[in-house]
């Protein structure tokens, strides 16, 4: 399609039946993969840590090679995810999110998916409209939803300046010309051939192929001066004019309202059940409320009752709380300094209350304080960007002193409030680092840019030990809604002195010890612990809910990561100050879940 006006959402919708909504989307465990990183489904040979660790670096010319597959796209397919529904089933996966997958320029290596040059139509190098239904369809057999990454206030590098250098300014700057499809200025910006510039030249839908539908002020230079952020290029990405006003009277663009009919249609057409909407900071709430409001309005129509919309909201908790009670986003992916906290928390780096104490939401306004966290934080620790490591980016397997704790990280982000997330290839303990983002987006299958600077060999191993930890960890938490729901509280812990006292690390050592936590939910109480030590079973004791439990109750093993070390049944014992507690043994960097319930039912 070239024209937003040649859909027709009542034809496409009549008689179609759609894939509801989940009821809370706190149940469900998301998986972020890059598309074009992830799978092909013809893979051959699985990677074998003996022998084809850094087998890409055996000399220059190979290194090199490598490295330029960093840079550019590399194969992985709609049809690739296809091929690995069972991967994910059997992970404990239930939503997918998929880095964006509409047509790039094709002057540009932009395999990220996040300079679209054209809004209706699924780029050629990751498959077409009928992979993307296939998919949908097959996962929504599974149990597993599927979110599209989008994007509105931004396209490609469809056109240049007449300037070669564009920093930011007030004013907008003169388009040269829209490119061509070798990425050259040749269509007028005040009357662009559409019939030659279609397919490959411009930007598509042709209702948004004009120069009007960009603000033209040229690149960011400061990325948190208002109004810069809000109009300015990111970097070649061309900046789109949303709209204008105050929030209250906001009138959205004609750009916005057909990128809005566009992403309708994908919905109507593949059976989505979410958006994850990029760069929310960088639009005016008022263009985001517009678009969610439709957005909602719309899926409801299709029986989608909670259409899941996720903003990439940075700039601060406040900030992302006050944008999405204004503009009715569902959640917020990560908050700022959430992922690094929940990384350090593991690895035994900090405090631990100070990744606990966020859920307190101390400053934050409203009755009821523990849904934000519950319904609206996307929690995750590795991804796609890893911003936490400005300047140097790095899974969290790439700290090779701490990397034997990756199970424990998984247990904190799967266990603690929020929608928990994890990032392609974490399950297979990946280690990415480098001083460029590349480093951090490896390929699953068996490419020129595989993971451990390897080459021609896949990752998808079933056996895996973070795979099979996160397999069962992701099944505990989907049959036990108190860990998907429940409040949450830090425990104080004691050794045989019964000192009781909240963990705390040393300035410079850090914390190598045991964290405990409840999470309590109609009168059921579940006890989790991990253990930050990676030399030493460590035994302490922990206080419960003491209105819960009596002297004499019993706690019952759910899980641990080595059930030789821990015992099946804990007894409840007093603690000072009429409180009570249980002694729990923690593994070497291992965790464990007891369960408490009335009347031990």
């Amino acid at each position: 399609m070239r024209r937003v006006a040649e859909i027709n959402l009542d034809h496409i919708i009549k008689e179609k039946k759609y894939y509801p909504s989940p009821d809370n989307w706190e149940e469900q465990i998301l998986y972020f993969l890059m598309v074009d990183r992830f799978a092909t489904g013809k893979e051959e040979k699985l990677y074998n840590p003996e022998v084809d660790y850094e087998n890409a670096l055996q000399n220059k010319e190979s290194r090199q090679r490598w490295e330029d597959y960093g840079d550019r796209w590399n194969g992985g397919t709609i049809q690739g995810i296809i091929s690995k529904l069972d991967y994910l089933e059997n992970l404990g996966i239930t939503a997918l999110w998929l880095s964006p997958i509409f047509k790039q320029a094709a002057y540009e290596e932009t395999y990220h998916g996040y300079g679209i040059q054209n809004f209706l139509k699924i780029d050629p190098h990751l498959g077409s409209r009928d992979d993307l239904i296939e998919l949908v369809e097959r996962a929504h057999e599974r149990d597993i939803y599927i979110i599209l990454d989008i994007i509105l206030n931004h396209s490609g590098n469809v056109f240049s300046y007449q300037d070669e250098n564009t920093p930011y300014r007030d004013e907008p700057y003169e388009i040269k010309g829209f490119h061509d499809g070798e990425g050259n200025p040749t269509f007028n910006p005040d009357n662009p051939d559409y019939d030659k510039a279609w397919p490959e030249g411009g930007i598509w839908p042709e209702e948004i192929f004009k120069k009007e539908t960009f603000t033209c002020k040229g690149e960011i230079t400061d990325w948190d001066a208002y109004p810069e952020y809000v109009e300015g290029d990111f970097y070649s990405l061309k900046n789109i004019s949303t709209g204008e006003g105050p929030f209250h009277s906001f009138k959205p663009s004609q750009a916005l309202k057909h990128l809005t009919e566009c992403y309708k249609y994908w919905i109507a057409a593949a059976d989505i059940d979410g958006f994850r909407l990029d760069t929310v900071k960088h639009m005016e709430p008022g263009a985001t409320r517009y678009f969610a409001t439709e957005i909602k309005e719309f899926s409801r129509c299709l029986g989608k009752k909670n259409f899941q919309i996720i903003g990439e909201i940075t700039g601060g908790m406040e900030f992302a709380l006050d944008i999405m009670n204004k503009t009715g986003l569902d959640a917020a992916l990560g908050i700022n300094r959430l992922p690094g906290l929940m990384e350090d928390l593991a690895k035994g780096y900090q405090d631990p209350r100070e990744y606990f104490d966020i859920f307190k939401n101390h400053d934050l306004k409203g009755e009821d304080y523990n849904k934000w966290y519950q319904n609206n934080v996307i929690t995750m620790f590795d991804d796609h960007d890893m911003i936490i490591h400005q300047g140097d980016k790095a899974r969290f397997a790439a700290d090779k002193e701490k990397d034997s704790l990756l199970a424990n990280a998984i247990f904190i982000n799967l266990f603690t409030p929020g929608i928990p997330c994890l990032y392609y290839g974490t399950e297979q303990g990946f280690d990415g680092s480098g001083d460029s983002d590349k480093y951090v987006r490896e390929t699953m299958f068996d490419g020129e840019f595989g993971a451990f600077r390897s080459r021609k060999r896949h990752f998808f191993n079933h056996g895996h030990p973070v795979y099979l930890c996160l397999s069962r960890l992701a099944e505990i938490r989907q049959k036990h809604l108190p860990l998907q729901a429940g409040r949450q509280y830090l425990r104080e812990i004691a050794g045989e002195d019964e000192q009781y006292h909240y963990p705390e690390a040393d300035p410079e050592k850090g914390y190598q010890g045991v964290t405990a936590w409840s999470r309590i939910f109609s009168q059921q109480e579940y006890l989790l612990a991990v253990n930050s030590n990676q030399k030493e079973t460590l035994k302490v004791k922990t206080m419960v809910d003491s209105d819960l439990h009596k002297s004499g109750d019993i706690f019952y093993r759910l899980y641990s990561s080595d059930d030789s070390q821990t015992a099946e049944k804990l007894e409840v014992h007093a603690a000072p100050d009429n409180n009570t507690a249980i002694t729990i043994t923690v593994p070497a960097a291992g965790h464990v879940i007891y369960r408490f319930r009335k009347n031990n039912n």
